[in-house]
């Protein structure tokens, strides 16, 4: 007698992504300096007919959220541990911009060990390429 083998969270996530009928979820990471770029990808994949998460603050930018520079480091660490999340969640990547740094670097090294599809707006900057 087979037992079948328990299905992993990324397994369940997948099926539950299918019984839903959700469309493609695509996660777009990029420099927040690519904030105006990445709104512009967000219309596209949507117009495309997909779901779209982002980056949602923009820390170069003055605000007063985080404007204490001790608050504004653990938000960074929450905000780096929410975007992994998105990575997660999503079905692919888009890397926006003509610049890869190190924390963009360390999210698509990440996305493919998850075995998640990684797409460039341009691909000369593909670490991998």
């Amino acid at each position: 007698m087979s037992y079948r083998q328990p299905l992993t969270p990324e397994e369940k996530l997948a099926d539950a992504k299918k019984q839903l009928s959700l469309p493609r979820i695509v996660v777009i990471c990029g420099s927040t300096r690519f904030m105006t770029e990445m709104t512009e990808a967000d219309l596209r994949e949507t117009k495309a007919g997909k779901i779209v998460v982002k980056p949602g603050c923009d820390m170069k930018s003055p605000h007063e959220l985080w404007s204490d520079p001790v608050e504004a480091e653990a938000l960074k660490v929450r905000l780096d541990d929410l975007h992994r999340a998105k990575i997660r969640l999503a079905d692919e990547v888009l890397v926006v911009g003509d610049y890869i740094g190190d924390s963009i670097r360390a999210e698509i090294a990440y996305a493919r060990s998850l075995g998640k599809p990684v797409r460039f707006t341009h691909p000369e900057v593909d670490p991998d390429a």
